[in-house]
């Protein structure tokens, strides 16, 4: 999906920044209630796997999200958005003085599709950055970068290196049983 497409209208893509952030201060208040689907519109409803990235002074503040679409969007980004508030064993529980200051960024992601190739190389000759999502899986690990992540490392043997890392297994590491997939994501704002 490039840039300029969007599977969203500006009303939905207002009203997912709206329930994520109601999530956040519904936590931050000790009462939470889901949203009610029948409100929004079929885009919403339907299922969608999304991550929810909190950031504070443009620094990472949590993330937390779902790489299966399980349940409607909508469900999915409200407790995502709780999750990476709150959840997110990175960072301490989310302050109340530090709701104002959040700045909200969801990645709604398209199926993964597993990727094919003959080795290392070969896997890297096929990446697309600034657009692919990874997947990485060997085994019981498993590790994704969103889309985003390319903006911190551009290089496509960075990227991979240090996914690798994020799914607990060596930088340099590689060996006929990983399974990669990718996929893209619709950002939001």
């Amino acid at each position: 999906m490039s840039s300029t497409e969007s599977m969203f209208t500006s009303e939905d893509r207002a009203a997912l920044l709206q329930l994520a952030r109601q999530s956040v201060e519904q936590g931050l208040a000790g009462d939470r209630q889901s949203p009610t689907t029948e409100d929004y519109s079929i885009m919403l409803r339907d299922p969608g796997a999304s991550f929810v990235t909190l950031k504070l002074d443009n620094r990472l503040r949590g993330c937390i999200g779902s790489l299966e679409a399980r349940q409607p969007l909508l469900i999915d980004v409200f407790e995502n958005a709780y999750a990476a508030a709150f959840r997110d064993p990175r960072f301490p529980r989310l302050q109340k003085t530090e709701l104002d200051q959040l700045d909200f960024h969801i990645s709604v992601l398209t199926t993964p599709q597993p990727m094919h190739f003959e080795s290392e190389r070969d896997l890297l000759a096929q990446l697309r950055p600034q657009v692919d999502g990874l997947i990485i899986e060997e085994g019981y690990r498993r590790g994704t970068f969103l889309p985003a992540v390319w903006e911190s490392l551009p290089q496509p043997e960075q990227f991979l290196a240090q996914l690798k890392l994020k799914a607990g297994l060596p930088a340099g590491y590689w060996s006929e049983q990983i399974r990669i997939s990718r996929y893209t994501c619709e950002s939001i704002p």
